[in-house]
Parts: C-alpha cells; structure tokens; sequence
C-alpha cells in the first residue's frame, strides 16, 4: 500500500507548520494529492473490491491543520504525555505532536490506506508514530492522556458518536482537543484556544479560504 500512496502523491511541505525537533526550522512535509479526482479516480478503480474508504489522508483538512499548528505553537500541550491521534488521515497531527515533545503517539483511523501514509509520513518528518487500526469508538478508551481530533464533524452521525465517546474521555481525565473549520456539526460555544487562517483549494472545500478552531472539550 506504500506503493499506491508513492504513486498517487507527491512530498510536499504543509505551509505553516514548522517542525519543533529538528533543531533548524523546516516545514512538515505530507504524501499529499495535488488534485481530488486523480487520486479520488486511482482509489476508486484500483481498491474498489476491497471496500476501502474515499483517500481523505491524501489531504490536508484545514481542521487537522489547525490542530497541528497550536501543537508545533504550544508543545506544552503535549509534552511528555501519551497521545492518540483519532481519525488520523495523513498522520499529520500525530506527526506535529511528536515533533513538540510527546511521550508516546499513537494514531488510529478505520482506512488502512491511512497506515501506509503514516509510515510514509512520520519517516519523512523523522519522528516515529505508533499505528492502531480500526473504529475504536466501540471499544474501552485507550490508555492515553492526551486525544487529538481533526476534521470530525463532517457528518451528523459521526459527529454525535464523536461527541459522546470524546466526552466520556474529559470524564475520564483525559485532555481532548479537537479543531474545524465551521463545518455544520461541530459543537458550538465556548472560546475556542486558537484560530488560523488555513489556505485550502476549491476543488476540495469550495472555497480558497477556511477559518479554523481548535476546542479544548
């Protein structure tokens, strides 16, 4: 699967996110699509009788984004604790808070396709992320300090599940921080920690522009 993300994307840098543990500056750099329907199309035509998910990791969601850059802006927030990365796509966000400090990053998403990129991407980056496949939002809450959540509430369904497995970790003790870009069913109220900017395409968003938050929950 290494193979079809090499052949289906390019390393590209993400503008914005600068690396905290290289020592020298340098931007984060992601196998990412140019464009949505030639990957899209690859998916479709050369995994389609396996049930895999749309590529969703071969872009950089303006919320995970978000997320990535408070991270890289304020590693203490991650620093020395053990964190999961939910709904990882990319390994982008994992990636930012390994590069800030985290003890031990683990970043999970139901596409397997998503192990592969994140392979590609934390070797890339040179920092390390351990994988943990499958819907983990039917099983016990992993033994973390720290759940990051980019680009989650896309969907009313999914976004409820998210809400009540997300709220049972803040009950549990567990820091969750999760950014978006104003999509329909993310939570409302409250300030959120940040807000950026994030340049996106209109083949992907509609627009050129997102604003994106990111929530302490």
């Amino acid at each position: 699967m290494q193979d079809f993300v090499r052949a289906n994307t390019r390393l590209i840098d993400v503008p914005g996110l600068f690396l905290a543990h290289t020592g020298v500056p340098r931007a984060l750099r992601l196998w990412l699509a140019d464009e949505i329907t030639p990957i899209w199309t690859a998916t479709e035509a050369g995994l389609e009788s396996t049930g895999i998910d749309p590529p969703f990791w071969a872009f950089p969601w303006a919320g995970g984004q978000a997320v990535a850059r408070l991270l890289l802006e304020r590693p203490q927030i991650v620093r020395g604790q053990r964190v999961l990365d939910i709904a990882t796509g990319s390994g982008m966000i994992a990636i930012a808070a390994a590069s800030a400090g985290a003890a031990h990053v683990l970043a999970n998403d139901i596409d397997p396709l998503c192990e592969a990129a994140l392979a590609l991407n934390t070797q890339a980056n040179e920092v390390t992320a351990g994988w943990l496949g499958g819907n983990l939002l039917d099983n016990a809450l992993p033994d973390v300090d720290v759940i990051l959540a980019g680009d989650i509430f896309y969907q009313k369904q999914m976004a409820d599940q998210f809400l009540v497995w997300l709220g049972e970790a803040v009950r549990q003790g567990i820091s969750v921080y999760a950014g978006d870009p104003g999509r329909a069913y993310a939570p409302g109220g409250g300030e959120p920690l940040a807000e950026y900017n994030i340049d996106t395409t209109f083949d992907l968003e509609g627009v050129t522009l997102r604003r994106a938050r990111v929530w302490k929950l």
